[in-house]
């Protein structure tokens, strides 16, 4: 664990000094704020909900947690042809599955749109091949799993407009497709940070670096 934490502090400091040199901008359509009050323990009935696969869904999912209008999330495992996957399966990478955010949200503070704008602009890199940062696989693919053809078209244009303002001078490669059957996580998955914090009285070191990185984005 000190070693995973002390290699993570190492990329942390390489990705801070590039950033600030280059840090890639994209102006989110409309005002997203970000503490939310309306989290839910349980998941409501008759609310839309986004799925997205972009590396670690503990980062994730932190990511979205912070964001008002965004009712609940829980971590699993989608994409892929095993049922009833373990996070031991989906190690091998030999599944198909993506580690997955499955994201319910209340459409009159946040829309679809806003969500899928702050995945590919904030809440990770959609450059990076089958990895995000230290973790590497196909089940750290970048990923947009739609759930109707009005968010398939939405996506479709979002990863067009990221790719031609160049916001990251790279390639989205980010894939689409449609959403299939989400197998929640373990329980000890879900929120993950959030657990962390509360054990270990601060925060996790991946949340301290996005914090910094966020900062020299503007984001």
């Amino acid at each position: 664990m000190r070693l995973l934490s002390l290699i993570i502090i190492c990329i942390g400091a390489i990705a801070l000094v590039f950033f600030s040199v280059n840090p890639p901008s994209y102006a989110i359509e409309g005002t997203l704020e970000t503490k939310s009050n309306s989290l839910m323990q349980e998941k409501p009935e008759s609310y839309p909900v986004a799925t997205v696969a972009g590396g670690c869904f503990w980062c994730v999912e932190s990511e979205f947690r912070v964001i008002d209008g965004v009712l609940y999330t829980r971590v699993g495992y989608t994409g892929g042809a095993l049922e009833n996957p373990t996070y031991e399966d989906i190690t091998t990478g030999q599944t198909g599955h993506a580690e997955a955010v499955e994201i319910t949200y209340d459409p009159k503070k946040i829309s679809y749109k806003q969500i899928i704008e702050y995945f590919l602009t904030k809440a990770h890199d959609p450059t990076q091949l089958n990895r995000q940062g230290v973790d590497v696989g196909t089940q750290y693919r970048s990923e947009i799993f739609y759930h109707n053809e009005e968010q398939k078209k939405i996506a479709e244009q979002l990863i067009k407009d990221v790719d031609n303002r160049n916001v990251y001078g790279a390639k989205v490669v980010t894939k689409l497709g449609p959403a299939v059957k989400f197998w929640e996580a373990e329980g000890y998955h879900q929120q993950y940070y959030e657990k962390y914090e509360e054990k270990n009285g601060e925060i996790h070191p991946r949340v301290f670096f996005k914090k910094k990185m966020k900062q020299l984005k503007g984001g």
